[in-house]
C-alpha cells in the first residue's frame, strides 16, 4: 500500500543522485546526467517532434546549474542497450510542485515546452519503455507540463494509453503565437499588422537610425554566439527583468548555463544570436535555437532608453524576415506567454499547448487525488498569476 503522505524519500539531487523519487515509491531513477550525450544526440535527430529544450546541449546545461533547475532524473527508453529511443527529463512532483503525491513530472528546461523525445522510427515502443519505467519507480502518474498538446509526441502516448483503456487528462491548455516561415515574409507581415501600423514601424526605424544606421546581425560561429550572449545578457539585466531580479545574467548558475548551452549548440549549429544596433550601440537582442525543421525564441532583452522606436519589434521583424528565408526552417515556436502583446500580433500562427496528467494504471483511486491537488494549487495560485502576467505584459509592450 502506497503511503501518499510520507516524504521523507524524497531526497535532494546531486551530482550522483537524482532527485525524482516520489513519496512513497521504489528506488529512484537513474540521473539525467547519467544518459551518455551521443545516444542523446542520436535520438535527437531522429525525433518524432522538435524540442530544442529538450537538446543535451542545452538541458544539461540547465540541469547543471540553472537556479532551481539542477538534479533531474530521466525516463529513458533503450532499443538493444544503446540505442536511446525516447526521453523524458523528470523531477519528483514533490520537487516540481511541493505536492506530497507519488507522480513524475517533466523537468523545467528553462523554456516553455517539455515535449518528450521519441524517436519516429519506434515512437510507440519508446512509449511503452517510458511508462513500464515510469511504473517500476513507483509512480502512479506521470505529468507532461507544457506539452504540444497536437503533436506526433503526444499522439503517440495517447495510442499506447488506449490499449491499456487509458486517456490523457488535459489539466489546463493555452494557445501562443507561432510562424509559418514557407510564406513570403513581407506578404506575412502586411497580413499582420496592415499598411497603417507598418508604416508607424517605419517611421519608428527612421528616428531609430538618427542614432545610427540600423543594422541587424545575426551571430552563428561559437566564438560570435560566445561574445553576442554577452550583449544580451547586459541588455536583458538593464530593464524590466533586471530591476525584477529575473534576467538569466544575475544569478550566477543561471548566466553560467546559458553561455554553456549556447556555446555548445553553436557548435552543432542549433543556436543562433540576433542583435539589432543603433550604429554601434545594441538595442535589442535574442536568442534562437533551431531543432530539426522548427526554431525557438527563447529570450529577448531590449534597451529600454529607445522604448519610444520599439526595439524588440523591430528585432521581430527583421528575425521574422531572416527566418523566412532560411530553407531549413518550416515553423518557429515563440515559446511566448498567452496573449503576449508584443509577439501577437506580428506571428498569427497558434500552437495548442497545455499540461497533461497521464494515469499509469487503470482504476488507480490516486489518480484523481492528484489531479485535484493541482486544480486546487492552480485554483490558489491562478489570481496572483494573472497580477504578475498583466504587469508583464505591460512593460513588455512597451518594449
Amino acid at each position: 500500500m502506497v503511503d501518499i503522505a510520507d516524504t521523507s524519500i524524497v531526497r535532494r539531487a546531486t551530482g550522483t543522485e537524482a532527485d525524482a523519487r516520489a513519496p512513497g515509491t521504489g528506488a529512484a531513477l537513474s540521473p539525467l546526467a547519467g544518459i551518455p550525450a551521443a545516444p542523446w544526440r542520436a535520438l535527437s535527430a531522429r525525433a518524432i517532434e522538435p524540442n530544442a529544450y529538450y537538446l543535451p546541449e542545452w538541458q544539461l546545461a540547465v540541469n547543471a546549474s540553472a537556479r532551481g533547475r539542477v538534479g533531474a532524473a530521466a525516463l529513458a527508453a533503450w532499443r538493444d542497450g544503446s540505442r536511446l529511443i525516447g526521453l523524458v527529463p523528470v523531477v519528483s512532483m514533490w520537487r516540481a510542485y511541493k505536492i506530497p503525491l507519488p507522480a513524475l513530472v517533466s523537468a523545467d528546461p528553462y523554456g516553455t515546452l517539455c515535449t518528450p523525445l521519441l524517436d519516429r522510427e519506434m515512437a510507440e515502443d519508446a512509449v511503452t519503455h517510458i511508462l513500464g519505467e515510469a511504473r517500476r519507480a513507483g509512480a502512479h502518474a506521470l505529468m507532461f507540463r507544457a506539452t504540444s498538446l497536437d503533436g506526433a509526441a503526444m499522439k503517440a502516448f495517447t495510442e499506447v494509453l488506449r490499449r491499456d483503456a487509458l486517456a490523457p487528462l488535459v489539466l489546463q491548455s493555452h494557445v501562443r503565437a507561432c510562424l509559418d516561415t514557407t510564406g513570403d515574409a513581407e506578404e506575412l507581415l502586411r497580413d499582420a499588422l496592415g499598411a497603417k501600423k507598418l508604416k508607424e514601424l517605419r517611421r519608428q526605424r527612421n528616428r531609430l537610425a538618427e542614432h545610427g544606421a540600423v543594422q541587424f546581425e545575426v551571430a552563428k560561429s561559437p566564438a560570435d554566439v560566445t561574445a553576442a550572449i554577452e550583449t544580451f545578457l547586459a541588455l536583458e539585466a538593464s530593464g524590466w527583468k533586471g530591476q525584477r531580479g529575473t534576467a538569466l545574467g544575475q544569478d550566477a548558475g543561471d548566466a553560467t548555463f546559458v553561455r554553456r548551452a549556447t556555446a555548445a549548440l553553436a557548435e552543432t549549429g542549433q543556436c543562433e544570436m540576433v542583435t539589432l544596433r543603433a550604429g554601434e550601440v545594441p538595442v535589442a537582442a535574442a536568442i534562437v535555437l533551431r531543432h530539426r525543421h522548427r526554431a525557438f525564441y527563447f529570450k529577448l532583452g531590449v534597451d529600454e532608453r529607445f522604448a519610444k522606436f520599439s526595439p524588440g519589434v523591430q528585432l521581430t521583424l527583421d528575425l521574422t524576415r531572416h527566418l523566412c528565408a532560411d530553407p531549413d526552417i518550416a515553423t518557429v515556436d515563440s515559446t511566448a506567454s498567452p496573449d503576449h502583446p508584443m509577439i501577437n500580433p506580428i506571428w498569427r500562427g497558434r500552437l495548442a499547448i497545455g499540461d497533461v496528467l497521464i494515469p499509469l494504471r487503470r482504476h488507480d483511486p490516486v489518480v484523481p487525488l492528484i489531479r485535484a491537488a493541482l486544480q486546487l494549487r492552480g485554483a490558489i495560485r491562478e489570481p496572483a498569476r494573472r497580477l504578475v502576467h498583466l504587469a508583464r505584459a505591460s512593460q513588455e509592450k512597451s518594449a
